[in-house]
């Protein structure tokens, strides 16, 4: 493993309580490479007139630099320079599902097993195991408001929960109301629709997630991003770029929301990661799937209160939710 890819908190990171975190939010990007990530813009691809790229010129004058490390720090400066100093970060998390799809990987992120007999791509289907959300509502006997899932892509209304109904969840196209700013995101979200009807924009997902986590003040929220999978599998390594820039900003702006709210300030868990991973080549780097080398390798960060020392980073997705588990004082 190589160290430069493992990083552990520094010691005098942000103050937080000592005991088990009181909430958990989670935060994923659907199949944003740990080469990004980590490295930085891809010198392979961003030359490349397949990838979007040749002709974007003020991405490669905006994001290229020498060194791996430089060159992450372009991309993501929110959280290399701010968020990665307070967590536990691996680029060596293992997908142990064996089709390296999306809802295998949600399923195994959220529930904490592998399920390859009755998942075995993205059919809808009602996920046939308790969930971590649903899980921690009845550990902390939370109301279904205090549960809650944001995410792009319309088949979170399926994976996130055995019990339909059990937790508060908002994917794809749907409506939600209870002040003027979700109202407005609400309407919104159906006037500037993408191209695929299962999933929205990021930016309503994100912006209608700020205003329930500032409005109802749930104890588990999860932020679930899908254009970073969207632009790679349409060959844009332009767009997938910018919205990886994206996603960095996002982190920093739900960062600074936790801290600023004497509900989260020092008693919160957050840990950010991916569902799958990507092929490394021009050839197969839009892709992933059983047959892609290098999809089942992803990326976690764990920061926050009760952060977990490197050596206790969950280093296969399945283990992901015991570390959340873990940080929240819940383990299994």
């Amino acid at each position: 493993m190589r160290r430069r890819d493992l990083l552990a908190a520094a010691p005098l990171a942000l103050a937080a309580q000592s005991g088990p975190a009181r909430n958990l939010v989670l935060f994923t990007s659907d199949g944003l490479r740990w080469q990004d990530v980590f490295r930085g813009i891809d010198p392979k691809l961003m030359i490349a007139k397949a990838a979007g790229t040749a002709e974007a010129r003020h991405l490669r004058d905006r994001y290229w630099r020498e060194s791996p490390d430089e060159r992450r720090k372009a991309l993501m400066p929110e959280f290399w320079n701010r968020l990665a100093p307070l967590a536990s970060i691996s680029s060596e998390v293992q997908v142990t599902n064996a089709y390296k799809v999306s809802y295998p990987g949600y399923s195994e992120i959220m529930t904490g097993t592998t399920q390859d007999d009755v998942i075995r791509g993205n059919a809808p289907k009602q996920n046939p195991t308790e969930t971590i959300f649903e899980i921690l509502k009845r550990r902390w006997s939370l109301s279904k408001e205090q549960a809650a899932v944001f995410a792009s892509w319309d088949a979170f209304q399926w994976m996130s929960e055995k019990t339909p109904g059990a937790i508060t969840i908002n994917a794809g196209y749907a409506d939600i109301s209870g002040s003027p700013r979700l109202d407005e995101l609400s309407r919104m979200q159906h006037q500037i629709m993408t191209e695929d009807a299962s999933a929205r924009h990021d930016w309503i997902t994100f912006e209608m997630a700020i205003e329930y986590l500032r409005l109802r003040k749930p104890r588990v929220l999860y932020i679930a991003f899908n254009e970073t999978d969207e632009w790679a599998h349409h060959n844009r390594y332009d767009r997938y770029l910018e919205m990886t820039a994206y996603v960095d900003r996002c982190l920093g702006r739900l960062w600074d929301t936790l801290q600023s709210m004497p509900e989260y300030r020092g008693s919160t868990a957050m840990v950010i990661t991916a569902d799958h991973g990507r092929g490394e080549h021009l050839e197969d780097w839009t892709s992933h799937g059983a047959s892609v080398q290098g999809a089942e390798r992803i990326w976690l960060a764990a920061l926050g209160a009760n952060r977990p020392p490197v050596a206790q980073l969950a280093n296969r997705q399945r283990d992901i939710m015991a570390t959340c588990l873990r940080m929240v004082g819940a383990g299994q």
